[in-house]
């Protein structure tokens, strides 16, 4: 039976001996049992992240030169997602620009789209 005041690790239930506040004996428990906290959201980050490299892997390699302009099948074909990216610049002429990191892209026509790398003045 627990004591009143006993306190046990939250991670292997060992009896926790030391300041109030403790939650675990060791950073091994703490780490273990953050890690299990987080399992499930971290896999959901790791694959946007997974798929936003691909994104920007695809574009970096279609446009070496910095500036290329490529048709709408071609990215389909190397499995480019349009549904994830990190960011969207407007110019101040309204053109929008659809960013994975550094790598953007604008669809110009008849489904052709403007490969652009970022410049230092795009924030």
């Amino acid at each position: 039976m627990k004591k009143n005041n006993e306190r046990n690790c939250l991670e292997c239930n060992e009896k926790l001996v030391g300041r109030k506040d403790q939650k675990f004996c060791c950073d091994y428990c703490r780490n273990s049992f953050n890690n299990k906290l987080n399992e499930d959201s971290n896999k959901a980050v790791r694959n946007i992240n997974r798929i936003l490299r691909k994104n920007r892997r695809i574009l970096a390699n279609l446009n070496p030169n910095g500036k290329n302009k490529i048709h709408l099948i071609q990215l389909a074909e190397l499995g480019f997602n349009f549904h994830y990216f990190t960011n969207i610049y407007t110019t101040k002429k309204g053109l929008q620009y659809i960013f994975c990191y550094d790598m953007g892209y604008r669809e110009i026509e008849n489904k052709e789209y403007l490969l652009v790398h970022k410049q230092e003045y795009v924030s």
